[in-house]
């Protein structure tokens, strides 16, 4: 299985919408998406997102599932070192770092920051449970830190196929006779570092202030299915945006603290 999260375009905030360097974001952004096989298009429900969302879906003619959990994390917090009233990250490394409880994987939602407000623990818990039961509905059930196909195939594969094996890169085709599914899920930076952080098992606050995501850049991940019926996502690409580039659309520096590169 392939899950693929894409960022909205460049933000207008205000009006909760793109602006006109935006729009020529996600149309290069639909170009190439349209080449693809996608199973399922799926939604957050804020504009930005559907409007990223639509160049693509006119282009392929077609519809995308809103998913509410999948709106921005955006449960504010009042940080204790800058005083910003705002999203649940973006803090100085000194503050984050030092508490252990952030670089905790279920625990960060208990470091004092968060407590102070209490929608944070319950939605982050719903949106882990929401994650969870979409991937039930594609064959992949969750057990513990990793996920299981009740009703595939067992396989076993000791290594990755070397280059020029064709007899092992013919049985891992015969291995795989049903197409896998791949979804496309148009939201947010800071929703989707959260469900990766689900997927990987790795705390989100690592995640969200190590890896910046650029505006319509797309986060892929895919499941390695090589032993039994198990499955694990790996991440093989993160905020790419090669369609900007090929386009000579600059890449946006909205998220970022940093100057981007545009290479």
């Amino acid at each position: 299985m392939k899950i693929i999260f894409v960022r909205h375009g460049e933000p207008d905030y205000a009006n909760d919408t793109l602006t006109e360097k935006g729009w020529r974001e996600a149309r290069a952004l639909a170009e190439r998406i349209c080449k693809w096989d996608v199973t399922d298009f799926y939604c957050s429900p804020l504009g930005r997102a559907k409007a990223t969302a639509s160049c693509t879906l006119d282009k392929m003619n077609r519809t995308a599932k809103t998913l509410d959990w999948m709106q921005e994390f955006a449960y504010f917090i009042d940080d204790p070192v800058t005083g910003r009233h705002g999203v649940p990250w973006d803090f100085v490394p000194s503050f984050w770092s030092g508490d252990p409880l952030m670089k905790d994987m279920d625990r960060w939602v208990e470091a004092e920051v968060m407590q102070a407000n209490p929608q944070i623990p319950a939605a982050y818990q719903n949106v882990c449970e929401k994650l969870d039961s979409l991937l039930a509905s594609y064959g992949y059930v969750r057990e513990g830190c990793f996920y299981r196909m009740p009703d595939a195939k067992e396989r076993f594969i000791v290594r990755t196929i070397e280059p020029g094996d064709k007899k092992a890169a013919k049985n891992e085709t015969e291995n795989t006779a049903s197409k896998e599914p791949v979804i496309v899920i148009f939201c947010h930076l800071g929703i989707t570092c959260l469900a990766v952080s689900h997927l990987l098992n790795i705390p989100f606050q690592l995640l969200v202030h190590g890896f910046f995501l650029p505006t319509t850049s797309l986060t892929i991940l895919t499941t390695e299915e090589r032993w039994s019926n198990e499955a694990y996502f790996r991440v093989q690409a993160m905020g790419d945006v090669h369609h900007l580039l090929e386009k000579g659309v600059p890449v946006a520096k909205a998220g970022c603290f940093a100057e981007v590169f545009q290479g």
